[in-house]
């Protein structure tokens, strides 16, 4: 890790650009003084385009709602993009946005590697960093005072997964936890290693039988391999951290090669997409399971607030959220714009304070999440939940509180 830090930081110092910190084109330095600039810095191309966009439109849909209700202390909040492709692109943008656009605070990211790597540039630069995505536990646990996040931790994500195992497929299927066999498969980058590993851990810890754990890229074409040795083993559950092209490439070989596990669950990521249905088939992803960021398929009592986000999100983009992602950066930005208008000024120690400060219940947000910061700047209260694909729709099973339909066994209409 700490050689990671030392490269990221050198990329930061290589990628600085002595220019002028001129005020954004076509607005007079009078109107300037009334408006707060933040970044928003998302994958906006490249291979994460889709879920970078999804993301920064839930922030897009908080701010347009908070300038609508006076902005923040009267100022109107400005969003300047930063598009970050890869980590030394999300370096080079974070350096743009501090030391450039002078940004008050940056607003992200989605995807841990560019997170990772972008949390180092503005903590350098003393600019708080709102993270609203990234699931990687190291981006709030390398005692950064600037950088905190709303969503989730990957951990957080491999509990529910392996939890739900106990709590509702093993019921579901008449049968002990310990009677099921369990493969674990997952693409092989940072967030993939990341998952699987709190997975198996927790498996252990809950005395379940793991019979498989296999990695592959992301990139592969072929998971015929890894699809046949999940048969052999007779897995009857199937863990799957991957990507959107990944999770296709495998609904689509394990048709093929006609392995019907009792259950594959997934980790968000393709999971979440009616991309993803489209180019499998609703018929080939009936039951799926995914544990990932609210959708909007989730009981409003659970979740206040989603079915005016919804209506907006349809209002704004003709169409319903493609995922939970803007939802869960809707939130987010709602939190952390309330923390940033409580403060004295927008210094990093006086918005540092006031974000540690946020006490809202589980239940009481638009995700049905609530917010409470630790030191780290991690929320404790983001739960994730369990989903799955029914009828073509998304919708949320697990816990009861949130659930808008039971929950279903099997994989596959044929």
């Amino acid at each position: 890790m700490e050689e990671m830090m030392r490269t990221i930081a050198r990329a930061a110092l290589a990628a600085a650009m002595v220019l002028s910190a001129a005020p954004l084109a076509g607005i007079t330095p009078a109107a300037a003084q009334q408006t707060i600039k933040f970044g928003a810095l998302y994958p906006f191309s490249g291979g994460l385009a889709l879920l970078g966009d999804e993301s920064f439109r839930g922030l897009e849909i908080a701010v347009e709602e908070r300038n609508a209700a006076g902005g923040i202390n009267g100022k109107t909040i400005t969003l300047i993009k930063g598009d970050a492709v890869d980590p030394n692109q999300a370096v080079g943008e974070a350096r743009r946005l501090t030391s450039v656009d002078n940004v008050s605070a940056i607003f992200g990211t989605y995807s841990s590697s560019l997170s990772l790597a972008a949390t180092q540039v503005a903590e350098l630069a003393g600019v708080p960093y709102f993270e609203l995505g990234a699931v990687s536990d190291p981006i709030t646990e390398r005692g950064f005072k600037n950088v905190f996040r709303t969503n989730a931790t990957a951990k957080d994500f491999s509990v529910r997964m392996v939890d739900s195992i106990p709590d509702a497929i093993a019921p579901a299927l008449g049968k002990k936890p310990e009677e099921l066999k369990i493969g674990i498969i997952y693409e092989d980058s940072l967030y993939g290693q990341t998952m699987s590993g709190y997975q198996k851990t927790r498996a252990a810890e809950k005395k379940l039988n793991v019979v498989e754990a296999l990695a592959y890229s992301a990139k592969s074409v072929d998971l015929t391999p890894v699809i046949l040795r999940l048969k052999s083993a007779g897995v009857d559950v199937v863990l799957q951290t991957s990507y959107q092209n990944d999770t296709v490439l495998f609904f689509r070989q394990m048709k093929d090669q006609g392995f019907k596990p009792k259950a594959v669950i997934g980790a968000g990521g393709g999971y979440s997409l009616r991309d993803t249905v489209a180019a499998v088939g609703p018929e080939n992803m009936e039951g799926a399971l995914d544990v990932d960021f609210t959708q909007y398929r989730t009981n409003p009592k659970a979740a206040p607030g989603i079915e005016q986000f919804v209506t907006k999100y349809k209002a704004k983009y003709g169409t319903d959220p493609r995922s939970g992602h803007s939802l869960a950066n809707y939130m987010g930005a709602k939190v952390f714009f309330d923390a940033i208008a409580a403060s004295k000024d927008l210094t990093a120690d006086n918005i540092r304070a006031q974000v540690l400060k946020v006490d809202l219940p589980v239940g009481s947000t638009a995700t049905g999440w609530g917010a409470k910061f630790s030191e780290q700047g991690q929320n404790t209260r983001a739960l994730p939940f369990l989903m799955q694909w029914q009828g073509g729709e998304l919708v949320t099973v697990f816990p009861e509180d949130a659930a808008v339909a039971k929950m279903k066994v099997g994989v596959g209409t044929n």
